[in-house]
């Protein structure tokens, strides 16, 4: 029984002490926060892609580079894991892109940019930019409100 003990706080070890825990909470949590931030001006809007969606977004990005960096993977390394990354969310924002055919016009094409830049600022705060991540959200955030009045684009 000892060793069934063992093996499962062994498998509970990937964050050692306090410090550590501090560091991935906040890195979460800014990721969050900040996808809460863009979802929130989206949802207001009225778009497919809101609130929870530009969270899990920014959260699942900061979490495939958290993990790597956690393991040791050194950060010239992480190219591929980006890679793979910024192609699935283009993916995933190319969901949010609706063309309408009967009108010739395609809609969601900023939704879509802001999952993508989302996941840009999820992983500047998973590798430990926060204030990278805060600034262009910041940036984000006035250029949509820039563009608030014009041609909706859904």
């Amino acid at each position: 029984m000892e060793e069934v003990w063992q093996t499962i706080r062994s498998e509970f070890s990937d964050l050692p002490d306090i410090a550590e825990v501090t560091r991935v909470l906040t890195r979460m949590l800014v990721a969050i926060l900040l996808g809460a931030a863009i979802g929130m001006e989206r949802e207001l809007r009225g778009t497919g892609a809101g609130l929870r969606t530009h969270m899990l977004v920014a959260l699942g990005a900061a979490l495939f580079v958290l993990v790597p960096l956690q393991a040791g993977m050194e950060v010239a390394d992480l190219s591929r894991v980006l890679q793979g990354l910024i192609s699935g969310i283009g993916f995933l924002g190319a969901g949010a892109i609706i063309k309408l055919s009967h009108e010739h016009e395609i809609r969601g094409l900023t939704t879509a940019a802001t999952v993508w830049l989302t996941a840009a600022i999820g992983v500047a705060a998973g590798m430990g930019r926060e204030l990278t991540a805060v600034l262009s959200t910041l940036l984000a955030l006035c250029i949509l409100a820039l563009s608030y009045g014009r041609k909706q684009d859904h």
